[in-house]
């Protein structure tokens, strides 16, 4: 094969992976005649990368989102804990992971990923919408929990959070005018989590 034609074979690709939003699988990379071989030599050359078993991101500095990742890999998940808190500038610790909430009938392999790093909270999935609102980052449209239910959520797995996080994001909750008390109350009856409520937050719930 000349370069023209390897060339012509690269562009091919990348259009197919465009066509797939950046991420592809093997059967759908197979289903174009590009192979074990063929994508080997695309790693190799650095135009793509594994994500996971079988799944394969197209290397482009147009497409380094890694929020446009997570948003292919997990359609069905919710930004949640301290992905959210950071989101909401509750804190200013930058996650080394994404965390996700996602329904705890969801398969635990889909997690086992080489790039990006996530971090799964397993939810009922009758609660895994409570909340549920869009935000942005970097520019994509992301499935992300409001500002309420985040901190009912950090009430449920405060043990499993550093103290300072903790601490400083119940005071920015606790300061931000825009916040729903209303909202929130309804959110911890929900997830059971009052007594936390009223214990940590309870002279702001009046």
């Amino acid at each position: 094969m000349d370069n023209k034609e390897r060339k012509t074979k690269k562009d091919l690709i990348k259009k197919a992976f465009d066509e797939h939003g950046g991420l592809m699988q093997t059967k759908d990379l197979n289903a174009i005649k590009v192979y074990y071989r063929d994508i080997q030599k695309l790693i190799e050359a650095g135009l793509a990368e594994k994500v996971r078993y079988g799944y394969f991101q197209w290397v482009d500095e147009e497409n380094l989102s890694e929020a446009r990742l997570i948003n292919q890999l997990f359609p069905d998940g919710v930004l949640n804990m301290l992905t959210a808190l950071f989101y909401y500038r509750y804190s200013d610790w930058i996650p080394l992971e994404w965390h996700i909430a996602v329904s705890k009938d969801s398969g635990k392999s889909r997690f086992n990923l080489d790039y990006p790093h996530v971090q799964p909270y397993y939810v009922e999935p009758s609660l895994l919408e409570l909340g549920l609102t869009t935000g942005d980052i970097d520019g994509n449209p992301v499935r992300i929990y409001d500002k309420e239910r985040t901190i009912c959520d950090v009430l449920r797995y405060r043990k499993k959070i550093d103290r300072e996080i903790f601490s400083k994001a119940i005071i920015n909750f606790v300061q931000d005018r825009t916040k729903s008390i209303t909202r929130f109350s309804d959110y911890a009856k929900a997830l059971h989590v009052m007594t936390a409520a009223q214990d940590l937050v309870g002279i702001w719930m009046v």
